[in-house]
């Protein structure tokens, strides 16, 4: 009975756990340790352009033959001469720092507007009759039918000086074609194309959130007094702060390094780290330093989850 119980119990459930951990394996450590072997290797006019300085094949050689002693020596050889100048060059020149500075802040200016636009959003798709919510819900993932690129593209139709934005002004007397409105390949173009295209992201949380709530408690403030805009501060909005959280979080991580929006609608003068990341790697051919790039982004951005996870796993606790 216990050896089946033991059996069954590495067959079926141990197996089901290890499936989402086999995934992380091969689709993030597996390329993470990679990237990392790269950041600490050295450049050269080569293919790959890098010479690596972890002795990677002797290890595995090593281990592979069982000779653990050999695999040691080469890892505690490489230790000793290990070298942190890839990332030291990111303190160093000024166009790294000021590019994850400045990606932080429209990532953070982005994420705050989502969430202005979003939460009315949600809200009305939550208050909406249950009959109406299905329709209301595929209007909001009806963008992602269509190319994300492509849809980025259209931005540039309708901003462009000559652009539909500013005819439809001048239609109604408020732009001269003469001196049109200059939006695209500025900041403003890049939180316009960030909000249009995560702003799915924000109000599915909060729609989920919104819609869970029991709206009895709304009822009972309402019978002690408490006006409509005091009961949404007092009771809807914290109600719904697990979805707010949820929201920022899927829209702030990736906005931080975007790539396509800033470079189509920001223009060649738009500093962020995807940008920056694209130019290193592709341009420069500096495959060390870009991969320190995206080591240091990574770092940026695995903290504030684990922080976010920590708090979430103390609420459910002090919940029991």
């Amino acid at each position: 009975m216990a050896a089946a119980s033991r059996k069954g119990f590495f067959s079926g459930r141990t197996a089901v756990i290890a499936v989402p951990y086999l995934w992380l394996a091969i689709f993030f450590i597996l390329p993470f340790v990679l990237v990392l072997k790269i950041s600490l290797s050295e450049t050269d006019i080569a293919i790959p352009p890098y010479t690596p300085t972890f002795p990677l094949g002797e290890t595995w050689e090593a281990i592979k033959g069982f000779d653990f002693g050999a695999a040691w020596a080469a890892v505690s050889d490489y230790l000793s001469q290990l070298s942190f100048d890839n990332f030291t060059l990111l303190t160093q020149d000024a166009l790294y720092w000021k590019a994850y500075l400045s990606s932080l802040w429209i990532a953070a200016v982005s994420t705050v507007l989502l969430l202005l636009v979003g939460y009315p959003i949600a809200y009305g798709m939550a208050r909406a009759p249950r009959t109406l919510r299905p329709t209301l819900l595929m209007l909001v993932i009806l963008p992602f039918w269509t190319s994300f690129l492509i849809r980025v593209y259209a931005w540039i139709g309708i901003l462009k000086p000559e652009g539909l934005l500013n005819l439809a002004l001048a239609k109604i007397g408020l732009v001269d074609m003469a001196n049109p409105l200059q939006i695209l390949n500025t900041d403003i173009a890049i939180y316009i194309g960030i909000v249009y295209s995560y702003l799915p992201f924000m109000v599915l949380p909060l729609y989920s959130a919104l819609e869970k709530m029991d709206e009895t408690l709304l009822e009972a403030a309402a019978d002690l007094g408490c006006r409509p805009v005091k009961a949404f501060w007092l009771v809807t909005f914290p109600l719904s702060l697990p979805g707010v959280v949820a929201g920022c979080m899927l829209c702030f991580i990736p906005a931080v390094g975007e790539f396509v929006i800033p470079d189509l609608l920001g223009g060649s003068s738009t500093l962020m780290i995807g940008k920056t990341l694209w130019d290193v790697f592709n341009l420069n051919r500096d495959w060390p330093a870009a991969s320190a790039v995206a080591v240091v982004l990574l770092v940026l951005l695995v903290v504030p989850i684990v922080f976010y996870q920590h708090v979430q796993t103390k609420q459910l606790e002090a919940g029991r």
